[in-house]
């Protein structure tokens, strides 16, 4: 699924804790099986499964089948949104915190 293709927004698909931790996992290795992905989770294996639903409609998992098995792999590209919208706020926070640096400064001249 390519970025433009995408059905869900990648901050939606982010906001959860249990999509965050899946993609750290997936981030931490090349490609995992749903089983061992479930075993690292307190749910089942639906519930895991609908995450990663999620996940993949935003363009953030890519799904390939083994025989039976289901392999998981992370596409971090659509995190470049995400990334770019936080480096602006850091940017925006950065100079305002520069022009109280400089606001405080000439209040105590």
């Amino acid at each position: 699924m390519s970025e433009n293709n995408q059905l869900r927004d990648v901050f939606d698909a982010i906001a959860d804790p249990t999509r965050r931790r899946l993609i750290r996992l997936l981030a931490e290795a090349e490609e995992i099986p749903l089983h061992e992905l479930t075993a690292q989770f307190q749910m089942g294996r639906t519930a895991v499964s609908k995450h990663l639903t999620i996940l993949k409609e935003a363009g953030l998992v890519v799904d390939r089948k083994v025989g039976r098995e289901t392999r998981f792999r992370l596409n971090a590209s659509p995190l470049r949104e995400i990334q770019d919208w936080v480096a602006f706020y850091s940017k925006f926070w950065s100079m305002n915190m520069l022009r109280l640096s400089q606001l405080l400064e000439e209040e105590e001249d």
